[in-house]
């Protein structure tokens, strides 16, 4: 026997009723969060290996976060390499203003977008956090009135591992400032012509030095230094910066020359530590300092 001819679920109308209550319930009961899209760089299209990233957008949109007692996770873990945090959340967003904030903006530029996807990242205006989207559920609640009107996604807190941040938020873009793996460039002059943020070049033998200024230390105008990340040559074999050529700025067109290089060190960093203890640990004298002894 088939379903009651006089009622239907199916009805556009009500469709759109019952997505419009839940859009009004979220932005009563929801948080802003800045949905970032990765975009990868150079795609390992043989091993699917780990690949740069970077994040150039962020869409301000409003999300509920499930989870109303605090984050999911297994919280703060204390190991042997320091303190682990390990905080999950879990997100929802309604998929008309999702459709209408990320994916209609995204198809503009030229991009394939159809649904959140896992390894994007949302940015929780609220605690200050960045989360990955490890997992998204386009069926939860499971067809209500014939309809899927949200987005689910499980999330995790996020890693940095050296991607680029290029948002135009300053909240999201001073993480790359804060944990990015640095260079210090000390200037032979006082020119404080660079600006933070933009790419600097240096012309060598067959290839080109490039990194991304990320703070100037301009305090001491005798000794002007550059915080430098992302280094690399477009001939990606490993170089490093010379000491002898100059360096330009890309935007600003600023020219000097290094007079010395050194490490960014953070905080907690045992570098120095381990140098010191490793110079009396392994025997160099001996041929093969890691075989058994002649």
């Amino acid at each position: 026997m088939a379903t009651n001819p006089y009622f239907s679920q199916g009805v556009r109308s009500e469709q759109l009723l019952y997505e419009d209550l839940i859009i009004e319930s979220l932005k009563m009961y929801g948080q802003d969060v800045y949905y970032i899209p990765r975009e990868i760089v150079n795609e390992d299209t043989i091993f699917r290996d780990d690949v740069p990233s970077q994040f150039e957008n962020a869409y301000k949109i409003e999300s509920y976060i499930e989870n109303v007692e605090g984050f999911d996770g297994e919280g703060d873990l204390f190991s042997k390499f320091g303190v682990e945090i390990r905080d999950a959340a879990t997100f929802i967003i309604a998929r008309r203003r999702w459709n209408y904030v990320v994916k209609r903006m995204e198809q503009i530029e030229g991009k394939p977008f159809y649904r959140p996807r896992e390894g994007d990242l949302i940015y929780l205006t609220l605690s200050g956090s960045i989360f990955e989207i490890t997992k998204v559920q386009d069926e939860t609640p499971f067809y209500q009135l014939k309809n899927l009107p949200v987005f689910r996604m499980t999330c995790e807190l996020f890693e940095y591992s050296d991607e680029q941040f290029e948002t135009g938020v300053d909240a999201i873009d001073d993480v790359e400032g804060t944990h990015a793996y640095q260079t210090i460039f000390t200037l032979d002059s006082s020119s404080t012509d660079f600006l933070v943020g933009e790419n600097i070049t240096q012309a060598a033998d067959g290839y080109t030095m490039n990194g991304e200024i990320v703070k100037i230390d301009a305090y001491d105008p005798n000794s002007v230094k550059l915080f430098v990340s992302h280094v690399g040559s477009t001939d990606s074999d490993f170089h490093s910066f010379s000491l002898s050529s100059t360096i330009t700025g890309v935007t600003s067109g600023a020219v000097a020359t290094i007079s010395s290089l050194g490490e960014d060190l953070q905080e907690g960093a045992q570098n120095s530590s381990f140098d010191l203890e490793t110079i009396n640990f392994i025997d160099f004298s001996e041929s093969n300092p890691f075989g058994d002894p002649l």
